[in-house]
């Protein structure tokens, strides 16, 4: 077993119908952009009814139709902001936790330690997070996955894992093994891929690899370490 493989991101993901929503981090192969993105997919009409929105850089999760949400509560979110040096993505409002905990002094675990999973049992499913640094023309990166500890929900695990930025290397990090009843959570560390020089390259091959019935949206940002110039791209299957 190759511990160090660098994985193509379609080739984990086609034939799966459903890796849930998911988050990337890395450096391109130039060393010249960061980048990070994020997808969301979904089974039931309300989750499906949902498209991102961008508003002053942040991203956003939104109802596609108002009058067909049935709960709000775990899908409209925002889902991309930035304090200071600091880029922030999640798969729930815990994006808001990590932006105000770093206002307070915190940082990324100590905001995160007062979240865990979303209640929507029998799935239990993961809150995951990742949160981009920047500092003389480089960057790190975390990413956190907020797991049950059980199928009854009686106990958060937290698992943390931080990361030095590494040409033409990502990490990937998503809610589900796969479909399933209940749906089968993420298991060990975040998936090491390739990441592209070209945005339209990686943003292409991630969203044709992601089922076609159960995709939503995929939001790709790269960002420029010597000019903090941003590249975004942004597909909504409602659109």
């Amino acid at each position: 077993m190759d511990i160090y493989k660098i994985n193509q991101i379609d080739k984990l993901i086609e034939g799966n119908s459903y890796v849930g929503r998911g988050i990337v981090i890395g450096k391109t192969p130039d060393s010249k952009k960061a980048m990070l993105a994020y997808f969301i997919m979904g089974r039931s009409a309300n989750s499906r009814n949902r498209v991102f929105t961008e508003k002053n850089g942040e991203v956003f999760t939104e109802p596609f139709d108002v009058s067909k949400v049935e709960d709000p509560s775990l899908i409209i979110y925002a889902a991309i902001r930035s304090y200071q040096n600091n880029v922030i993505v999640t798969n729930g409002d815990q994006t808001d936790t990590v932006y105000q905990g770093l206002e307070q002094g915190k940082g990324f675990d100590e905001a995160l330690a007062s979240r865990e999973f979303e209640p929507d049992h029998p799935n239990l499913t993961p809150r995951i997070s990742g949160m981009l640094t920047f500092n003389d023309n480089d960057f790190s990166y975390k990413m956190s996955i907020l797991k049950s500890a059980d199928a009854e929900g009686s106990a958060c695990n937290r698992y943390g894992f931080h990361f030095t930025a590494l040409p033409g290397l990502g990490h990937f990090i998503h809610t589900y093994v796969c479909d399933g009843n209940p749906i089968p959570t993420f298991q060990g560390e975040p998936e090491r891929v390739a990441i592209d020089n070209d945005i339209d390259v990686f943003t292409n091959k991630l969203w044709n690899a992601l089922d076609k019935d159960n995709k939503i949206s995929l939001y790709v940002r790269y960002i420029d370490l010597q000019t903090k110039a941003e590249e975004n791209r942004m597909i909504n299957k409602n659109n």
